[in-house]
């Protein structure tokens, strides 16, 4: 139970408990003592998805020479598993992160002819990268006002990839202002949260706190889920908005416990 003294610990200033910090961090703690020391049985390990069901792992593998493309190589089963509904439709991607380009036109090639890609990056020499099909924004991912301009010149947005800055309150400022703008249906990934604690990682806590909360708001209402990965967290939004959370029951025998 050291791990508990430590949290308890880290919840007094001076002679004063941090009540709010203390609750946050108990469970917290807790998840992640039993994380390091629960064996979990599994399956054989595989590295990666093969390539013969996910077609973006194949574009990566056979890339070789160009502008380069650098991922983690567990990232191409999440995305083919929330990006594939939308390969051959007319679908608007935009990422943040340019870099070095490459994945600009993978993107291109993995969604087809009817794809518009947008990248964003705060260097300007990414301008280079533009191509039929493939529009470059410069700007500050931190900079709301960045954001209301984009917004305003990119009125469509199915897909959002956040490989940015990877500083935990740009991936939030990006969230906010991004997250109502995306499509119905669309669906917001942002890559490379690292670190435990990591801030970004608490504060997507939040938002699934949120969702479980029983609270319809245009949020809850239009979330249709949330999914956590290693290094990487998916929000999908609804097709359609919900207009209620209920709960129905079935039947004519009910056992005694509850009434």
């Amino acid at each position: 139970m050291q791990w508990l003294k430590r949290v308890i610990k880290g919840a007094v200033s001076g002679s004063k408990w941090n009540l709010p910090a203390l609750r946050l961090s108990i469970p917290a703690k807790r998840g992640m003592h039993f994380s390091e020391e629960v064996f979990i049985n599994s399956a054989p390990p595989r590295s990666v998805m093969p390539t013969d069901v996910n077609p973006l792992l194949q574009l990566f593998n056979s890339h070789k020479e160009g502008p380069g493309i650098w991922k983690w190589m567990h990232y191409f089963d999440i995305y083919h598993r929330h990006f594939s509904k939308f390969v051959g439709r007319d679908v608007h991607i935009m990422e943040i992160g340019i870099y070095s380009g490459g994945s600009l036109q993978m993107w291109k090639d993995y969604f087809g002819n009817n794809c518009r890609v947008y990248g964003i990056d705060i260097e300007k020499a990414c301008r280079v990268y533009e191509s039929d099909g493939i529009t470059v924004l410069i700007g500050d991912q931190s900079d709301r006002t960045f954001w209301k301009m984009v917004k305003e010149s990119v009125p469509r947005v199915d897909i959002l990839i956040d490989d940015g800055g990877h500083l935990p309150e740009h991936q939030i400022i990006s969230l906010e202002e991004m997250l109502p703008h995306l499509s119905p249906g669309g669906v917001y990934l942002c890559e490379d949260i690292h670190g435990a604690p990591n801030y970004f990682a608490s504060y997507v806590s939040g938002l699934a706190a949120y969702i479980n909360s029983g609270r319809l708001s245009s949020f809850s209402a239009n979330i249709d889920s949330l999914h956590l990965y290693p290094f990487v967290v998916v929000l999908e939004k609804c097709d359609q908005a919900r207009t209620e959370l209920k709960t129905e029951k079935h039947g004519t025998q009910w056992q005694p416990f509850f009434n």
